[in-house]
């Protein structure tokens, strides 16, 4: 309990969170990777020579989702992130957030997306008390981020009061089949835990504040799958698909012919199954395609 309130959560988050009792002491199930990030980062000395530094993870985080929203594996209560930390010095924000959205363009184009949704999600001016940090500190984020994502060249929308608690970011949205669009993949800016968790690094003149830019490049793996699965129609391209190559025998005699085939795409590399069976080879077409 005690990281989460360091880290501001349970001011900004609390609705969202798991809260337990465990030996008389209360505990709270991880909603977000970011505290452990830092934890790590914090665990030896950093000179400005290592920066920057990049950590990430496959994390799973559990968050309190209200049931009406609740929605096959596009929003569930407990999923996995791709999740990473950047923590780099003020001169190589810009850097690494260009990095991090060509990443996630590469990422999403490899999966065959080409049309997504981009916005810049920013705070509400009128409700400064619902964000953590100055005026000064906001500004600066939210102006290297629109920078980055303008000379990207998308096209974005400017979202006011979509902004996180602990900063802005950028968010890139995926449609479904129905014309529904679910946040994916998120680049933020994270100003707030390098100051409350005291982060520094060691300086070419002393100590110095750190910087800490935490991108997801899919998401949620629950969501994106859903997402994929649906831009696909569930008839992926041959090297995503589950299983590549389906060996069908017609009769007995070709059984040990399909063996020899399967063993050899295997050692090849390549997701392969046989149907083997005493079955008409239309029928075992027919349970291929169910």
């Amino acid at each position: 309990m005690d990281l989460w309130e360091q880290s501001g959560h349970t001011g900004f988050y609390r609705e969202n969170m798991y809260f337990m009792e465990v030996d008389e002491k209360e505990y709270v199930l991880k909603p977000m990777n970011c505290p452990f990030h830092v934890l790590i980062f914090k665990r030896r000395k950093n000179s400005y020579r290592d920066l920057p530094i990049r950590l990430a993870e496959l994390g799973t985080v559990y968050r309190l989702e209200k049931s009406g929203v609740l929605h096959g594996l596009a929003r569930v209560r407990g999923f996995t992130q791709d999740d990473a930390h950047l923590f780099c010095t003020r001169d190589q924000v810009e850097p690494e957030l260009k990095q991090v959205l060509d990443f996630v363009r590469y990422m999403l184009d490899t999966f065959g997306f080409k049309d997504y949704q981009v916005d810049l999600s920013v705070r509400d001016p009128s409700r400064k008390k619902d964000y953590m940090g100055s005026d000064e500190e906001w500004a600066l984020a939210e102006g290297a981020l629109e920078r980055v994502v303008k000379a990207s060249g998308l096209a974005y929308h400017r979202a006011v009061g979509e902004a996180v608690f602990y900063g802005p970011k950028i968010d890139i949205k995926l449609t479904d089949a129905i014309g529904r669009s679910w946040q994916c993949s998120t680049i933020q800016f994270d100003f707030n835990l390098p100051r409350r968790f005291d982060v520094k690094y060691v300086a070419r003149t002393g100590r110095a504040s750190g910087f800490h830019d935490p991108p997801a490049l899919l998401g949620s793996m629950e969501r994106f799958f859903a997402t994929l699965i649906e831009h696909f129609g569930g008839d992926f391209p041959v090297w995503l698909a589950p299983v590549q190559v389906k060996l069908l025998t017609i009769a007995d005699a070709q059984i040990a012919y399909a063996e020899e085939i399967r063993r050899t795409l295997l050692d090849r590399g390549i997701r392969v199954e046989a149907d083997l069976r005493e079955e008409k080879i239309g029928a075992k077409i027919r349970t291929r395609r169910c």
